[in-house]
């Protein structure tokens, strides 16, 4: 029998106990909306979507865009953009939406971004925050923000373990489903920036100084004019 997280069933119990104080006790519950926080049946779905009333996970929805996708020249052509520049650009977007977050609202447990295709997947980004409330103000706050262009649209995720969420398929490189899986398919960082992010402490705006007495140089990772990003 699988194991189920302590997170997990905390989370229903508390769950349970809101639904139930609704009064609303019919209907089954959406097991992709609980697992993953999003269905690919969005408001058609036959199954109950129990938005949570607290979570330390928000998700921003279909805010990252991969420019493999969207490409394209003053034709309408597409342009193709190396798998080089595609990992700097993720890498420059995280590193912005990561920082920009803590900084703001509180420490960040863990942060991942969809690399699917599928409409109520595509772009979202999940951020996990070690306190509920830095979590519920950032969605107060986020959905009268713009990014890089976009209206910004946020709100409080089910998802507590992302072990559950992802699929395990995709991890191995067998998943036959491809961009259009009903699990997520997370985008790995750079292992210098996982190590910069989440080797730090909260709210720190500089790397620390090494025992020499100098900082270390950041990554230097240039900024080319079609990947640039907004800011919240």
């Amino acid at each position: 029998m699988p194991q189920v997280s302590l997170e997990i069933v905390v989370f229903l119990v508390r769950q349970r106990r809101a639904h139930a104080s609704s009064g609303n006790s019919t209907g089954v519950n959406c097991s992709f909306y609980f697992k993953i926080g999003a269905c690919r049946h969005g408001d058609r779905c036959s199954r109950l979507h129990n938005k949570p009333t607290f979570s330390q996970t928000i998700v921003l929805l279909n805010l990252y865009r991969n420019p493999q996708n969207t490409a394209q020249t003053a034709d309408g052509s597409h342009c193709h953009v190396s798998d080089v520049e595609v990992q700097e650009h993720y890498d420059n977007f995280f590193e912005e939406v990561f920082t920009e977050l803590q900084e703001k609202y509180g420490e960040i447990e863990e942060m991942n971004v969809c690399d699917n295709l599928g409409d109520h997947l595509v772009g979202n980004v999940y951020v996990k925050f070690r306190r509920e409330e830095d979590a519920e103000r950032a969605v107060v706050e986020l959905n009268n923000r713009w990014f890089n262009g976009q209206a910004v649209h946020a709100e409080l995720s089910p998802v507590t373990d992302f072990r559950e969420s992802c699929c395990r398929q995709y991890e191995m490189g067998e998943c036959t489903r491809g961009g259009f899986c009903n699990f997520m398919h997370l985008r790995p960082i750079s292992r210098d920036l996982r190590r910069q992010l989440y080797g730090r402490g909260p709210r720190r705006r500089s790397p620390p100084r090494s025992h020499t007495g100098h900082r270390p140089r950041e990554r230097n990772r240039r900024r080319s004019p079609d990947h640039r990003h907004g800011r919240f």
